[in-house]
């Protein structure tokens, strides 16, 4: 649209006459694309964004030596994921492939970190201090909120 308005802009003063109105009618004009629906399911502003808290899961005081009660603990980690996530609560999630201090993100569909740390508050790595959780607040694509759906159609299997 941006670049329809600038062609648009452009032509009217190469022809020596700009119409206010018909450039206020094209920068008002809503893609086609647009679908107010799902703008609305996602939470999108204007913009088509919608804000969010980033949680940076680091390394914490207390790493788990491997066997049952690691496993256990990562087991109710990933059930809290896809829980939070089935509540529309969590928009995306999953490790960092490099090895340093930071392990992994989440990304809450809340509006301030008083509620994402409720939320970080249940889950088993951060209860054990397996992580520590490092919280920043987001403003991104609403279209994040699309992601699970469409994860689920793209796994062939579960965590």
């Amino acid at each position: 649209m941006f670049k329809r308005l600038l062609v648009s802009m452009s032509l009217a003063l190469l022809s020596g006459g700009f119409s206010a109105h018909a450039l206020a009618a094209d920068a008002a004009a809503i893609p086609a694309t647009y679908d107010a629906s799902l703008a609305a399911k996602v939470g999108a502003d204007e913009h088509g964004m919608r804000h969010y808290v980033m949680v940076i899961l680091k390394t914490g005081p207390k790493q788990a030596p491997p066997g049952p009660e690691r496993d256990a603990m990562f087991k109710g980690h990933f059930a809290n994921i896809q829980r939070l996530a089935s509540e529309g609560k969590l928009a995306l999630a999953g490790p960092f492939e490099d090895k340093n201090d930071w392990r992994g993100m989440f990304v809450f569909a809340v509006e301030d970190v008083e509620t994402a740390k409720q939320l970080v508050a249940t889950d088993p790595v951060v209860i054990e201090g397996e992580m520590v959780p490092e919280f920043h607040k987001y403003y991104g694509s609403a279209a994040l909120m699309l992601v699970n759906e469409f994860h689920e159609k793209v796994q062939k299997q579960g965590f």
